[in-house]
């Protein structure tokens, strides 16, 4: 099942893709693709709906961020061993954890701001992991049940305010726009191995990134029970878990965007997202 959220910014409706493509309002359903909604439960129910019952939305609407009231923002850095070699980085002994605001998030096609001041802003597609059980204390056996589903995020991050400005890397990662998720939350049942799948991303329709989650150091289960060694993950929690090689900043000499480019960016049964840059 293929769960999103449609409509202006701020006013986005529930809602789910059936087998032809097509825009189902769930509105009537379910008041949101957020908390309640992404539990096992929650799931169960969306399930047991026949897609044609429900109405079709008519026109090509903006697509929002597929999952509403996110509650943390959880990323891993330098989790793809591929990657850590192009940085000139050793892979961490432990998962790099850092946040980025729930302020970032916005739909997957919306357009991405280049900060004022920015010198080096970057692109990072990533699997994002989204919780539908609360978890805490919980082993990687049981990590998978309280997993609702799988999206598409590009974790764009300033590598001047990240690396150069001292301090956390948040400063780097916490933009506004910086956190593009969707175009829609892809059920757990509908991707069985998420260490199987490719993700590419392109700008200006130069392919930079293709590489495979095959590569992440520290798999799905591990990061979600390793968590919530450290804090209790909630349902509708979205946990970014790192970027395979060809990031600007691994260019030689690195590239970075500018205001005007197109970033499109893909992953193996979770959908493309595709933004504009802008001067913010």
């Amino acid at each position: 099942m293929k769960l999103l959220r449609y409509g202006p910014a701020g006013q986005e409706k529930p809602g789910l893709l059936d087998a032809e493509g097509r825009i189902r309002d769930l509105s009537a359903v379910v008041p949101d693709i957020a908390g309640e909604a992404l539990t096992p439960a929650g799931i169960a129910r969306l399930k047991g709906i026949d897609p044609a019952s429900l109405p079709v939305v008519a026109g090509n609407p903006r697509l929002g961020p597929c999952v509403g009231s996110v509650g943390k923002f959880i990323c891993i850095g330098l989790n793809y061993s591929d990657h850590a070699a192009e940085s000139g980085l050793a892979v961490p002994p432990e998962p790099v954890i850092f946040m980025k605001p729930t302020s970032a998030i916005v739909g997957p096609n919306d357009n991405v701001e280049i900060p004022r001041g920015s010198e080096k802003t970057d692109w990072e597609v990533e699997l994002g992991v989204v919780i539908g059980k609360a978890a805490k204390y919980i082993t990687e056996a049981e990590a998978y049940d309280h997993i609702a589903g799988y999206c598409v995020v590009n974790d764009v991050s300033e590598r001047a305010f990240q690396i150069e400005r001292s301090g956390q890397w948040v400063k780097g990662k916490g933009h506004d726009t910086f956190g593009p998720i969707g175009p829609w939350l892809v059920t757990r049942d509908e991707v069985p191995d998420p260490q199987d799948l490719h993700m590419w991303l392109e700008v200006d329709g130069h392919r930079y990134q293709d590489g495979s989650t095959k590569t992440m150091v520290y798999q799905v289960p591990f990061l979600v029970s390793y968590l919530s060694q450290f804090m209790s993950l909630q349902p509708g929690d979205i946990i970014t878990t790192g970027t395979p090689p060809g990031v600007g900043m691994g260019q030689k000499p690195p590239k970075y965007l500018k205001a005007g480019q197109t970033i499109r960016l893909g992953i193996e049964k979770l959908g493309e997202q595709a933004q504009k840059t802008v001067q913010a």
